[in-house]
């Protein structure tokens, strides 16, 4: 897993040219591919399979009232995996699943290794005591000082614990992603 893969800017390089083959000119985007490359870099974003993704998106659908885009960021957004990435116990959503699949983190004081469990406000991630002094996670106060925790989680150093305060909010995520496309996409 290389760190410079894990950028925004990595993601969305390739999806900002469609190109055809040839000679031809080059024509605008019809909108299924507009769709189609929103719903991939989502995809990409959070690391997850197609099955995965296409299952988020129907039981987003699915759910009468509200505002379904929103839903679906809320749903990504509270998996293990991506809490553990935003705060800061590694360097990229991978490397979070990974963490989580080979049981380094405790989820309200019992261990867990489904990085696809979506938490809820007042829930408490930590990482196993046996696991503190493993080399990921030496000098793990010096890797999260400079690291920005969204406001609607909290991360205590010392402990590392950190715990859900609130709902993700749409914007502070670091990749825009058009989530109304997606669910267009889907509607299809």
């Amino acid at each position: 897993m290389f760190s410079k893969c894990q950028s925004t800017k990595f993601t969305i390089s390739g999806t900002e040219k469609i190109r055809r083959g040839g000679k031809h000119p080059k024509s605008a985007p019809s909108e299924y591919a507009l769709q189609l490359l929103e719903k991939q870099k989502a995809r990409y974003t959070y690391g997850l399979t197609e099955k995965q993704f296409g299952n988020y998106a129907r039981a987003v659908r699915v759910r009468q009232g509200g505002d379904h885009s929103t839903l679906l960021f809320k749903k990504l957004e509270s998996r293990l995996d991506n809490i553990v990435y935003h705060l800061g116990l590694v360097n990229s959503r991978q490397a979070a699943r990974q963490v989580v699949t080979h049981g380094h983190i405790m989820l309200n004081d019992k261990r867990v290794r489904i990085p696809s469990i979506l938490l809820k406000i007042g829930d408490t991630v930590k990482l196993r005591p046996a696991s503190q002094n493993k080399g990921i996670f030496a000098n793990l106060d010096e890797k999260v000082q400079g690291r920005q925790t969204p406001d609607w989680l909290s991360f205590d150093v010392e402990t590392a614990t950190g715990a859900v305060k609130g709902e993700p909010v749409k914007g502070q995520n670091e990749a825009n992603i058009d989530f109304s496309s997606i669910l267009e996409f889907y509607s299809r």
